[in-house]
């Protein structure tokens, strides 16, 4: 198959590629530099604000998978840009060009779209995708963590101090990186009508079993140590001072963390026909430990 990929030099996007052209499929992926040559692979340079590019992107293919997305913006209009307008974009290319199906990876925060401006963003991109004509898959991925994250890099730092800094007290749902990009990859060689899915590792976990898992990952034991939102809250405006544009911890996300359920709906879990996760937390986390340390990142 042909596919058009957006976000194929991210976290997420850089695993799916990687399986896809393992499958034997070939895929043109969107990039904003000069990326060296790959068999499989042909690059697209452009944005999602360049339609140009994006024509020249889904032209032909088979199926789009879009990944790109913001995770982190200074207001509200970064994240509308980013998620809303650069989905809108994406379909609009895929409708002009006559592609008829569409793989779109958004995010639990989709659920809660009062919480946050991310979460209001991922929302109003879903709209965006189900109002469309293509016939879309929509995945709602929980907190993903790996080999080649960045995002979860200070909880690890923090986890070999013996220390574990969480939001109020909470549950969620993880999946691992390669269990997510296999199941992109089904998605994009099955034919199904319009779904959307919650996919995780099976289990749920409070913020201090996550954080104790980690924790054994570094070879600690580590300290759960829950945060009022209030002083969560803090902390953002604390990080965003002292790492600017470079902060984890930003108010947007301090809100959205103190929700208390971020879990995977089993109503919503893709069926087991389709896909099963095959990657365990431990096992996860203690992979992705070593690729930090093997990186000098911790």
């Amino acid at each position: 198959m042909l596919i058009a990929l957006t976000g194929g030099t991210g976290f997420v996007g850089g695993r799916a590629l990687d399986r896809l052209v393992d499958a034997g499929h070939e895929v043109r992926a969107l990039t904003r530099r000069p990326r060296p040559a790959r068999d499989g692979v042909a690059w697209i340079e452009g944005a999602l604000d360049r339609s140009d590019s994006l024509d020249a992107l889904v032209a032909g293919a088979d199926v789009v998978l879009h990944i790109a997305g913001v995770v982190n913006a200074p207001d509200r209009a970064g994240f509308a840009a980013g998620n809303i307008a650069g989905t809108h974009a994406v379909v609009d290319a895929a409708a002009r060009v006559g592609v008829e199906r569409l793989v779109h990876v958004s995010s639990l925060a989709a659920r809660e779209p009062a919480l946050s401006d991310y979460g209001w963003s991922k929302a109003e991109a879903e709209h965006v995708v189900e109002a469309s004509p293509l016939v879309s898959t929509i995945v709602r991925p929980p907190a993903v963590y790996g080999p080649g994250d960045l995002e979860m890099r200070d909880m690890f730092r923090l986890a070999r101090l013996g220390l574990a800094l969480l939001p109020p007290p909470g549950r969620m749902s993880a999946i691992a990186v390669d269990d997510l990009a296999r199941l992109l990859v089904s998605l994009v060689e099955q034919r199904s009508a319009r779904a959307c899915y919650e996919p995780d590792d099976g289990c749920t976990y409070s913020h201090a079993e996550f954080a104790r898992a980690i924790g054994r990952a570094v070879g600690r034991r580590v300290l759960p140590l829950p945060l009022p939102a209030a002083l969560l809250r803090l902390g953002a405006r604390i990080d965003g001072r002292l790492r600017g544009q470079r902060a984890k911890l930003t108010p947007d996300r301090a809100a959205y963390l103190t929700h208390p359920d971020w879990t995977a709906d089993p109503a919503r879990r893709p069926p087991p026909s389709l896909w099963a996760p095959r990657v365990d937390l431990a096992q996860g986390l203690a992979d992705t430990a070593r690729w930090y340390a093997d990186h000098g990142l911790l």
